[in-house]
């Protein structure tokens, strides 16, 4: 028997409960709207509808992030993307090469 695979089955296990958890309670979260429903009127006859609330909306369109800098955020975040792809296939380069000499 390896110990190695039952922690690998052991791991997986917990992600995959872990992961169903999660989901679970985003479900949980997004119930109350998806069961928001209007109250239907009793058998015994028509019920009057609430009276229609009327709001005004104004616009007010003051500052706002400018284009360069939606720029600069996006090539930083691709130039971090790319350096934590790299990092992560040379660890994973690493490791390949120490497990298949010492085999």
């Amino acid at each position: 028997m390896n110990p190695i695979r039952h922690i690998r089955r052991i791991r997986r296990s917990v992600a995959v409960l872990a992961g169903l958890a999660c989901a679970w309670l985003g479900l949980a979260a997004a119930a109350p709207a998806a069961f928001a429903m209007i109250p239907i009127a009793p058998r015994g006859g028509p019920a009057a509808p609430a009276p229609p609330v009327y709001t005004v909306t104004r616009t007010v369109v003051v500052g706002g992030t400018p284009g360069w800098q939606i720029a600069l955020i996006a090539v930083g975040a691709a130039l971090a993307a790319a350096a934590a792809a790299v990092l992560a296939y040379r660890a994973l380069a690493t490791r390949r090469q120490a497990v298949t000499t010492a085999a």
